[in-house]
């Protein structure tokens, strides 16, 4: 069965272990049956937004591989911690490289929504806050209350990974739901 809405996803966490990743592909694993959702690999490869490396005669491979990714996808999900009050780095860049070139980039119009694990207790929330703003400025069309912050992480998930909380599970879920939806709304 071929997928009729495509969800990319983008991880501002780089560590394979992170709880955000496994929440990353809890969604991919957990999405609706006509919804396929692909996690972007490498967003630590992609050297920071330049002008000067961003030019019409091409851009680095990382970066181009990333507005294909982008491009391709129906929607994009933000899954992200929260560090040090805001969004990581890795994020922010991976969406400056998908809002070029102004006012045609990859990201220009796609529904958008964030969701994220972290260790305080409004999860994230400010991470979250600051991804919806940049992915809006950037040509996104945020799902401005379709949101996932998780927060409590060293406690909640003590014992149990994040793929065995099954409340955490329908709760992803919906979002991708909400998000696929999103799509055939603005179809």
């Amino acid at each position: 069965m071929t997928a009729s809405t495509t969800i990319a996803v983008l991880v501002g966490s780089v560590r394979d272990g992170s709880l955000n990743h496994q929440l990353a592909r809890i969604a991919a694993e957990n999405a609706p049956g006509s919804t396929a959702v692909t996690i972007v690999e490498g967003l630590e490869s992609v050297p920071f937004y330049s002008e000067d490396l961003d030019s019409p005669t091409g851009i680095p491979a990382a970066a181009a591989a990333l507005r294909e990714s982008v491009g391709a996808a129906d929607a994009v999900l933000l899954v992200t911690p929260e560090y040090n009050g805001t969004l990581p780095a890795v994020l922010k860049n991976a969406i400056d490289w998908a809002s070029r070139p102004f006012g045609e980039g990859a990201i220009k119009d796609k529904p958008v929504a964030v969701a994220g694990i972290s260790a305080g207790q409004y999860g994230g929330k400010w991470a979250h806050d600051d991804a919806r703003r940049s992915a809006g400025v950037a040509g996104a069309r945020v799902v401005e209350n379709l949101t996932l912050s998780i927060g409590g992480a060293y406690q909640r998930f003590a014992e149990h990974g994040p793929a065995d909380d099954a409340e955490l599970v329908e709760q992803i879920r919906e979002v991708v739901t909400e998000l696929a939806n999103a799509v055939a709304v603005a179809a």
